[in-house]
């Protein structure tokens, strides 16, 4: 699902009191972003729960009131709270450990992008989980047949030893789904 960084209806902020956050429509008196509703570099991929359910209007700014109000307003005077891959290395302020994503060094950038796009709800920690359990067995079992390969030089064994280790550089490449938890995981080995 192709979805937009700054929304074109009114954007919303994401407040917090201790462990509840709430959503509330900034008023603006006028759509938001409507002259970025179709430049490329306001569109990313994103998954249909992510958008529609957590992130929806949310667009958090460290400073509301530096907000542009439409097209004649400079961009680069805002400073949002979202991650936008194209502009910043998420891994600057995002980690994970295990199956959770957490905001490194207590990034404020990171901490708003896992509330505003529900980074560690349940079902998504589950399938994450999942997920990890897979890549260590395939770790493990390349160590083993590293170990093994080496003791008998099989040819059989260096094959299929090759093929694990492509499995496992196709699991951190950027457009592998999971790959900043993938990554996280196989440098903590």
């Amino acid at each position: 699902m192709i979805r937009v960084h700054r929304p074109r209806r009114t954007p919303a902020i994401l407040l917090r009191r201790g462990k509840e956050a709430t959503i509330q429509l900034q008023a603006l008196g006028r759509p938001g972003y409507y002259w970025l509703a179709y430049r490329w570099s306001n569109l990313f991929f994103a998954c249909q729960l992510c958008n529609q359910r957590f992130k929806k209007n949310l667009f958090p700014l460290r400073d509301p009131a530096r907000r542009a109000l439409s097209h004649h307003h400079d961009l680069s005077c805002e400073e949002p709270l979202l991650i936008d891959p194209a502009r910043t290395t998420p891994s600057v302020h995002l980690g994970f450990r295990e199956e959770y994503a957490y905001a490194r060094t207590g990034s404020q950038m990171g901490e708003t992008t896992i509330n505003a796009l529900g980074l560690n709800r349940p079902e998504l920690v589950e399938v994450r989980r999942d997920r990890l359990e897979n890549l260590k067995l395939l770790h493990a079992s390349r160590d083993y047949l590293a170990s093994l390969a080496k003791s008998k030089r099989s040819r059989s064994g260096a094959a299929l030893l090759q093929k694990l280790e492509a499995a496992l550089e196709r699991s951190v490449r950027d457009s592998a789904e999971y790959a900043a938890m993938t990554r996280a995981a196989l440098s903590a080995d």
